[in-house]
């Protein structure tokens, strides 16, 4: 598995240039992408594609391959397979037959914005790719609002006014970053509040851009988040007077106000 460039070629490491170099294949999200970066390395190596729906068709002969002693390099167009990229069925494939799976660690777009984004580092989610419909990304964030952790979400810059509109309107002195361009020649690191930065976006940048939320505090959490949270432990079997005490450990609310008989 092997972790690739999200922009700047020189953050590719020794070992995965060592590994793409001497392998027999290299399954890619897209070849294209791929042979071009094989291409700056002075790479020739044979290639097939696993894009998202390709790589359940692709797996039986992988790991014939694999199994009969072939090395073989998986790569996406940037960062790390399995992360909200194809790969994920390979490597289940793989370990179900005995294969040893050595992950190459490098350039990632998740930890690269938290980090760049100045907001708390020790306890973060991502919530991968957020949903295209506005109501859909308000139910989204009440979930994942409810775990007091910082969010990183990946998000189309042509939604991003969208998105931002929304969180300013939800919490607008929510602390937000948005990391556009990632290690490429036009990075840009925008922090500020979810006012501010809906504002700065009102109309939709380019490039690639990361979504970083600073968590809210237990009295922040909204009302809904918190209903939903009561729900679902519902829907699971847990009694009243539990999910409530589950509920008001998590938010800070009192376990009385929670309780729905």
């Amino acid at each position: 598995m092997c972790a690739t460039p999200i922009g700047n070629l020189e953050d590719l490491t020794p070992r995965v240039r060592t590994a793409l170099g001497t392998c027999d294949l290299v399954a890619c999200e897209d070849t294209r992408r791929t042979g071009q970066l094989l291409h700056l390395l002075g790479i020739d190596v044979r290639m097939t594609s696993i894009e998202a729906h390709r790589e359940e068709s692709a797996i039986p002969d992988l790991v014939r391959r694999l199994e009969a002693g072939a090395h073989i390099c998986l790569a996406t167009d940037a960062g790390m397979p399995v992360v909200s990229d194809p790969g994920g069925a390979t490597v289940r494939a793989a370990i179900a037959a005995g294969i040893d799976v050595e992950v190459l660690p490098g350039a990632d777009a998740v930890t690269t914005a938290l980090v760049a984004s100045g907001l708390p580092s020790d306890r973060f989610a991502f919530i991968g790719f957020l949903p295209r419909a506005v109501g859909a990304i308000g139910r989204t964030l009440d979930e994942a609002d409810s775990w007091g952790v910082t969010l990183i979400a990946f998000e189309s810059p042509n939604r991003l006014p969208s998105t931002l509109a929304l969180l300013a309107e939800r919490t607008p002195e929510r602390r937000v970053a948005v990391c556009r361009e990632l290690t490429k020649l036009h990075e840009e690191i925008a922090r500020g509040t979810a006012a501010e930065l809906a504002q700065r976006f009102a109309t939709a940048p380019k490039g690639e851009i990361v979504l970083v939320l600073e968590p809210l505090a237990a009295a922040d959490v909204a009302p809904a988040a918190i209903e939903a949270a009561l729900a679902e432990l519902r829907e699971r079997g847990f009694g009243a007077k539990d999910a409530a005490r589950l509920v008001a450990g998590l938010t800070g609310r009192s376990t009385r106000d929670l309780y729905r008989p």
